[in-house]
């Protein structure tokens, strides 16, 4: 049975717990998940003609052996900071939009229906595109550099830092330039956080009915499950609309020398140069990725949100 919403709390005061759960969450996604995603973005932009990766194990390994270990972290910087901030704000969103969903008119609350959670999930991932479309761009412009460079002898990165590709991107193109990719991201974002999120609070509902207890009981593998199933079923729901995604942001900031201008062109162009399968590759290291960090970050989120309410 969906369980009814908690009691009315100070708003302000429980927007700053989503807010605080979402940044820890953000934290945790981002050490566990970003060697894994800078293995896909690397095999999703290498030259299919020419590629310098043969599958997920062969660019983890020559990742390792070209840059050292921190290679795997390369462009952390901008998903750290980044991830905090839109974690925070996705998962502040997400709370605010339930408890909406769940106000009647007359001000009456009523509980939430499974329904509710896909609906809050798809709204959710619409805010959080304009947050988290501008820190996939810049992750992916460093991650890319490197098979540009393995690829042409010649090539000198283009940036040295995050801040470099920043300071880039605002002088070429203004307050547009980090939104390079949005299209795709939008597209993406509200069917995937729509059964990612609903999805697990679905599980988990289902699995304290199961246990006969509280959601805020069940025991951590649980939720880490939970989770991690519902960032499975993200990536299965929309994958071939990230390979978009991620050629559009790692070509050219300079308008006039992109390959993939808008979606429509990027789609063809894709489907041109592999086919179907084109838009699968790097979808091993994703899934990969998807359960574990998918799962620890929604169970930091959990646990933070459950220790703040316990000390309310």
């Amino acid at each position: 049975m969906p369980e009814r919403t908690a009691q009315v709390q100070s708003p302000v005061w429980k927007a700053s717990k989503d807010v605080l759960a979402g940044t820890c969450g953000g934290i945790a996604v981002t050490f566990v998940g970003h060697p894994f995603d800078t293995v896909k973005v690397r095999l999703q932009t290498q030259d299919f003609a020419k590629p310098i990766y043969s599958g997920a194990i062969d660019c983890a390994k020559k990742t390792v052996q070209w840059e050292g270990l921190p290679g795997l972290y390369k462009g952390v910087t901008s998903p750290l900071a980044g991830q905090m901030l839109f974690r925070s704000i996705m998962f502040g969103s997400f709370a605010q939009i339930k408890t909406w969903l769940a106000t009647n008119k007359d001000g009456s609350t009523r509980e939430l229906r499974y329904s509710d959670y896909y609906k809050a999930g798809a709204a959710t991932g619409l805010i959080a595109a304009f947050v988290e479309g501008p820190i996939d761009f810049y992750k992916s412009q460093i991650q890319v550099q490197i098979i540009r460079s393995r690829a042409d002898a010649n090539y000198k990165p283009a940036y040295t830092t995050v801040f470099d590709c920043v300071k880039a991107t605002l002088r070429t193109n203004g307050i547009r330039g980090p939104f390079q990719g949005l299209g795709p991201t939008l597209v993406r974002n509200a069917p995937a956080n729509s059964v990612y999120l609903g999805s697990f609070e679905v599980m988990k509902g289902k699995m304290a009915e199961y246990k006969g207890c509280k959601k805020t009981e069940l025991p951590a593998p649980w939720i880490i499950s939970a989770g991690g199933l519902g960032g499975l079923l993200y990536w299965l729901a929309i994958y071939p609309i990230d390979v978009i995604k991620s050629a559009m942001a790692t070509d050219s900031i300079i308008p006039k020398e992109r390959k993939y201008p808008d979606m429509a062109t990027t789609y063809k162009k894709l489907m041109a140069e592999g086919g179907p399968s084109r838009f699968y590759r790097g979808f091993t290291p994703c899934l990969a990725r998807a359960m574990p960090a998918n799962g620890i970050m929604l169970f930091t989120v959990d646990k933070v949100t459950a220790l703040l309410n316990k000390n309310n």
